[in-house]
């Protein structure tokens, strides 16, 4: 029967493996370790921040409950975590304005075929508003050069009499 742990002694690994299986979880979700079901790096901050809340909130809820080993393990462990998290939302901003540069050095954003057809349309009616104002110049040469010619044949008329 030496191989019998108190209940305290076993509260204490429990918890300790509580607090590592968030811990664990938040380095996954932050993409610091690879998942082990998939083999893969994967990235969800926002997981990585509910493992870290659920974290936070234990330390807060068993307050004056935890041995100092224990706060502390707790303590440094959340400290830790929120460190590299702030690292990882910080890097990924960073990528997302490389990203939205890049996208700008390469040219302004393509237009989409509804932005193409409505420039389109803007050119058309500016060209018809030219089209008909460039006529009503043309009516209007027209017309005084009809009245120069009527006025010219006039005066021959009258200079004939």
């Amino acid at each position: 029967m030496a191989n019998q742990i108190s209940a305290e002694e076993k509260n204490r690994v429990l918890f300790m493996h509580l607090v590592t299986m968030f811990e664990t979880a938040a380095w996954q979700h932050m993409g610091k370790i690879q998942n082990p079901l998939t083999g893969k790096i994967e990235k969800d901050l926002e997981q990585a921040r509910f493992s870290i809340d659920v974290l936070d909130m234990l330390l807060a809820r068993t307050q004056g409950n935890l041995s100092d080993e224990e706060r502390r393990y707790l303590e440094d462990r959340i400290r830790n975590l929120k460190l590299n998290f702030v690292d990882e939302v910080e890097k990924e901003r960073k990528q997302k304005e490389a990203e939205q540069k890049r996208a700008g050095e390469e040219g302004k954003k393509q237009p989409t075929s509804e932005e193409k057809a409505e420039q389109s349309a803007e050119s058309q009616q500016a060209e018809t508003a030219e089209g008909k104002e460039s006529g009503k110049e043309e009516k209007s040469e027209e017309a005084a050069s009809a009245e120069k010619t009527e006025s010219s044949e006039g005066n021959k008329g009258e200079a004939g009499a």
